[in-house]
């Protein structure tokens, strides 16, 4: 059985990526390797083994286009509300708090973060039902 340990996101600016996912999601890196034409940065926290990996192109000056098929990187958090809360008040931007349902049962809450580089992290409330762990 194959177990996922990472995704990678391509960066323009790897110091405002790290402090952005420190500051929302409390990564923090966890392995820094530099080559001749790249830096691959490793964020994780003790809440899982999963890592994020961010990967700098040196040299580039344009923002990536992200396209139309990437979807979105997925959080759960204890308390959906406070963490909306705290992250609009820090001035990140996100979507408003929404209730998902199916048949008139929720299955939970959610709303959508975007880094520095547009991509988008839905945070999820933990405990609700399905995959939402």
């Amino acid at each position: 059985m194959a177990r996922m340990i990472h995704s990678m996101l391509r960066v323009l600016d790897e110091q405002k990526s790290v402090a952005f996912y420190a500051n929302t999601l409390g990564l923090a890196p966890v392995g820094r390797f530099e080559f001749d034409s790249f830096t691959l940065v490793y964020l994780a926290n003790d809440e899982q083994s999963f890592e994020l990996e961010l990967t700098i192109n040196h040299g580039r000056t344009e923002p990536y286009a992200l396209g139309d098929g990437y979807g979105h990187l997925a959080v759960s958090v204890a308390d959906v509300v406070a963490e909306h809360a705290r992250m609009h008040a820090a001035g990140h931007p996100v979507t408003p708090v929404k209730t998902l349902q199916h048949e008139g049962t929720v299955i939970g809450q959610f709303f959508f973060l975007t880094d520095p580089d547009g991509y988008k992290i839905e945070v999820l409330q933990r405990g609700a039902p399905g995959r939402f762990i």
